[in-house]
């Protein structure tokens, strides 16, 4: 099989890179998704058989004041990348989130059908963005993950553990959220998990996230702990945090329909969470 990954210097399209390595690799630079003929330009001749979109804006907070720069790359951007591969009868594995649930009430991992209405600009850029990628693309798959952290993570956008490691050594309190339930979950293990789906050819929506559930305070902890940092870790609530963006209370992703077809199951998220702070927290700390 054939593969491009867009958005590859990301920290899942990296990840992917090493778990795919002789798939194309394109870069913002190479390719912007919200622009049609450049999609064109950079994907036509290559002989593809199956594109993954890891390209998004995932600026949550920044959406609420400017939902149409989300929009552009999230829901329009995805409706390029559709329609292309729906008329080159192509396959695309596009990359969605757990915001696309809003605040449902439910206390049981959250199924695929089940989707919406989202609390956020940003939630409904990346569900608008699913619902263009099954209406112009018959052979696609959509992964709906969540708390993505990765290597491959920049300054600017960051990742929950990296800014955990780095507070963590320059303050001696941290509040943090405790009352968002999620699953945590590692590039490099997602990144294997969509290697496994796409040698089933069985398209259609999936959740991938590693296993388990905790809030970010109950994460946070578990970052310390491991790290053998000392810091005092406080919870809070959703509203005394006070984000711009409104974030789901409950986004536990149900992935057993993943598990049913490929026959694996995602490490949990402790230990996926010991593995890279085994490989990456002596450079992240270095490099905080």
């Amino acid at each position: 099989m054939r593969i491009a990954i867009i958005g590859s210097a990301g920290q899942l399209g990296s990840d992917l890179c090493l778990r795919l390595p002789k798939a194309f690799q394109l870069t913002r630079e190479q390719i912007d998704i919200t622009v049609p003929e450049s999609i064109d330009a950079a994907l036509k001749g290559l002989e593809i058989d199956l594109v993954i979109n890891t390209a998004a804006y995932n600026l949550v907070d920044r959406a609420e004041d400017e939902p149409e720069n989300a929009f552009a790359v999230n829901a329009f951007g995805a409706r390029n990348l559709g329609l292309w591969c729906g008329r080159n009868q192509l396959t695309l594995l596009h990359v969605s989130t757990d915001h696309v649930f809003g605040s449902t009430g439910s206390e049981e991992p959250l199924h695929v059908q089940n989707a919406g209405p989202p609390d956020s600009a940003y939630g409904a850029s990346k569900l608008t963005g699913e619902y263009f990628v099954e209406a112009e693309c018959p052979q696609h798959y959509i992964v709906r993950t969540c708390g993505l952290y990765g290597a491959a993570a920049t300054r600017a956008k960051g990742n929950f553990v990296n800014t955990m490691l780095r507070l963590g050594t320059e303050r001696d309190e941290l509040k943090v959220v405790n009352d968002q339930i999620c699953t945590p979950t590692s590039t490099e293990d997602l990144s294997e998990g969509i290697a496994r789906l796409i040698e089933t050819q069985q398209f259609g929506t999936y959740h991938i996230t590693n296993s388990g559930e905790t809030s970010w305070y109950g994460f946070a902890a578990e970052i310390f702990r491991l790290a053998k940092i000392d810091v005092s870790l406080i919870p809070i609530t959703s509203r005394e945090f006070n984000a711009k963006a409104r974030r789901p209370g409950y986004s536990v992703l149900n992935c057993m329909k993943f598990e049913s077809v490929t026959g694996w199951k995602m490490p949990p998220w402790q230990a996926a969470l010991k593995t890279y702070l085994d490989k990456h927290q002596n450079r992240l700390l270095n490099n905080k």
